[in-house]
């Protein structure tokens, strides 16, 4: 089969978050599988060129006229990787903005105008792909592209997160000179505005996101985003396939980044990489307390309201307050979490907190603690709690989404972490409470980390499942 996967984003060469993982990954597995794959992604300034060959030229109808393309073509891992070079992006310093917090002004002709090439690169080539698999908002606008432009072939949109749609005033597509589906339009009459993610439920043959339980929860009211009558209505097109985790990165065994390695079978490098987070994060005298970790974007979305800022003291506090356990957290976000975490650590020696994102330390903060903290609010999917099992490090989830799906309660003989529900700071600390008690339990301790370790969440069986989906509607 011949798959063309359009992302705004993917691993090895451009990276915001899970969505370049997935996009890498599942890549490379489908090409592993046989299957020959092409990644179309725009050729970002701090791409570097080295190794890319130039493919072919084309025109872009945009801003009034016609704007000059080029392609550039590279092999990573069996994949061709086909990078959309045009100042809209290789002269810009970020991907949605120079910062994660400072989006583009022009983010919505930007991603038009590489919807418009996606079509346009696939009728200037031979190549013919029997699907077109397209990620987020940012690809919004490519199903209507390819049937604008007359490319015939097949169309998967996948919602990696739903509160994420690339809603713009209709000024915009004017501007870059662009015709816009009435699919793309939502809102009452005298007030529509373009919506890319609309678009993308709208013109797509077949709609995923990344998890069962989340397909199951957009569906509703709640946690639709006002447009869960679209996907009540796409019911029998659309499903939820759970993400899977590169092992080739995430795996305690041959990870670069940790201390000392170790395996389902053989845990012993766990202490030796529980004593070397604790140092790193200048915690002494906790080697025989449970450890928690967090990694995560400081924001609603995860929990943080709940966890620091609602009831005095606060979830964190509480936990903390006994001195019988230790927290490290990595991350960077909203300022008010940031202060009260800053507040918290100067008045607790048991809180460590770095304000960063490090890919190291990450590594380092799953494989050294004993239990990970995800009390998110939704979740699509959620991949720390995958690497949390992976490295032995069980989690600690609020059961939403992604995390409902893969992390089994201890309650059960088989269980891989804790679940919790409703998210309370309550609930937070009960179930925090519930893991300190559990890890008195050595035994215990030690057979739910092999349980947990043993799990299989290669990319090998999602890859499957979407394989299914292209060909029912081949």
């Amino acid at each position: 089969m011949k798959i063309l996967m359009a992302t705004s984003e993917t691993v090895p060469f451009s990276k915001s978050g899970g969505l370049a993982d997935v996009v890498g990954a599942l890549s490379a597995t489908f090409a592993a599988m046989g299957h020959e794959v092409k990644v179309f992604m725009p050729m970002y300034s701090f791409i570097d060129k080295k190794g890319w060959t130039k493919a072919l030229s084309f025109q872009i109808p945009m801003l009034g006229g016609n704007e000059k393309a080029e392609i550039y073509e590279k092999e990573e891992n069996g994949v061709i990787y086909a990078g959309l070079s045009h100042p809209y992006f290789s002269k810009r310093l970020g991907i949605y903005g120079d910062t994660s917090f400072q989006p583009y002004a022009d983010n919505c002709p930007r991603f038009l105008s590489f919807s418009k090439a996606v079509a346009l690169y696939l009728a200037a080539t031979d190549w013919k792909a029997d699907i077109v698999h397209c990620h987020d908002w940012t690809t919004g606008l490519v199903p209507y592209y390819l049937k604008y432009f007359k490319v015939e072939t097949k169309t998967v949109f996948t919602i990696h997160n739903l509160a994420y749609q690339g809603v713009f005033p209709p000024f915009d597509a004017i501007i870059s000179s662009s015709r816009i589906p009435h699919s793309a339009l939502r809102g009452p009459k005298a007030h529509e505005n373009i919506n890319m993610m609309v678009a993308g439920l709208m013109d797509s043959d077949f709609i995923t996101t990344v998890s069962p339980t989340y397909m199951e929860e957009i569906r509703e009211s709640a946690m639709g985003c006002g447009l869960d009558d679209i996907l009540r209505a796409r019911k029998d097109e659309s499903k939820g396939i759970i993400n899977g985790i590169d092992y080739n990165e995430w795996n305690p065994e041959i990870d670069k980044d940790i201390v000392a390695n170790y395996s389902s079978e053989n845990r012993e490098g766990k202490e030796e990489c529980k004593k070397d987070l604790l140092k790193e994060f200048k915690l002494q005298g906790y080697d025989d307390k449970p450890l928690f970790s967090m990694i995560s974007r400081l924001a609603d979305q995860k929990g943080f309201d709940e966890l620091l800022l609602e009831g005095e003291p606060c979830a964190l506090e509480r936990i903390l307050k006994n001195d019988d356990c230790a927290v490290v957290l990595i991350g960077t976000g909203d300022a008010k979490y940031v202060t009260k975490l800053s507040l918290l650590m100067s008045k607790y020696k048991n809180l460590s907190v770095k304000i960063a994102f490090s890919a190291p330390l990450s590594h380092k903060a799953e494989a050294g603690a004993d239990f990970f903290l995800m009390p998110s609010r939704f979740e699509p999917c959620g991949l720390n709690q995958l690497y949390s099992m992976k490295y032995g490090t069980l989690p600690i989830v609020h059961t939403t989404g992604g995390l409902k799906d893969t992390v089994i309660d201890m309650t059960n003989e088989d269980g891989t972490g804790f679940a919790f529900s409703p998210l309370t700071p309550d609930k937070i600390v009960e179930t925090v409470e519930r893991a300190k008690a559990f890890y008195k339990d050595k035994e215990g301790l030690d057979k739910a980390r092999e349980r947990a370790m043993k799990v299989d969440s290669t990319w090998k069986h999602s890859a499957e499942e979407y394989i299914k989906v292209y060909s029912s509607i081949l």
